[in-house]
């Protein structure tokens, strides 16, 4: 069996930026790329068609990795106006989303690295450097390591667990690997039913 933590980027996102439409969103199981589209292009979310969402994807995740106008026109074939006016009504619809991304760039400034939510830092260097492009670079790191490292280590977490319960109750299952995608859980034909309810936490994914 496969477990997954949906969007685990976009949802710590949500909870660093502490922004309420994001986390709203999250809540109410809503598809967040129609919602970002719906709020950008101000139209009702029945009315999000299938190139809408997809340039809402698209920002929603490439904002993590500092995104530029350029990089989203490119992959969109867009006009660079265009996608900056779509960037521009995206942090204008989810105002602390910019907040924070600005706060994980000047934290790096001040202290020289970036942490996850668990503590865990990356050395950001060339933030203070004269070259564009290489301050460019680690400003983008400034503001993806804190999201995409605890998403990592969320998920570490989780696998300890899982190890240790399925060793406990499902001593004939086992990890079998963990990927960007859903994790896999082989377990025997017995296993299945068998767990019941089990109450999630952020660091836990379950039963096998």
């Amino acid at each position: 069996m496969s477990a997954d933590y949906s969007q685990i980027e976009l949802r710590l996102l949500a909870h660093f930026a502490g922004d309420e439409p994001l986390v709203e969103a999250f809540r109410a199981g809503e598809d967040i790329h129609t919602k970002t589209a719906a709020l950008v292009l101000g139209v009702p979310p029945d009315e999000v068609d299938r190139e809408m969402r997809g340039a809402a994807k698209a920002v929603n995740f490439g904002l993590i990795y500092g995104m530029s106008a350029f990089r989203l026109s490119r992959d969109l074939g867009w006009k660079r106006a265009r996608a900056q006016a779509f960037i521009d009504r995206y942090f204008a619809s989810y105002p602390k989303v910019r907040g924070y991304l600005d706060g994980s760039i000047a934290q790096a400034r001040d202290k020289g690295y970036a942490e996850t939510r668990f503590g865990r830092r990356r050395p950001v260097r060339g933030i203070h450097s004269r070259r564009w492009a290489e301050r460019g670079a680690a400003e983008r790191i400034a503001m993806n390591a804190p999201i995409q490292g605890s998403a990592a280590d969320t998920i570490k977490i989780a696998m300890v667990r899982v190890h240790r319960r399925l060793a406990r109750d499902f001593p004939g299952a086992h990890l079998l690997l963990n990927h960007t995608q859903p994790q896999d859980d082989p377990c025997p034909s017995s296993a299945y039913g068998t767990a019941g309810p089990h109450p999630r936490t952020p660091t836990d994914t379950g039963p096998c």
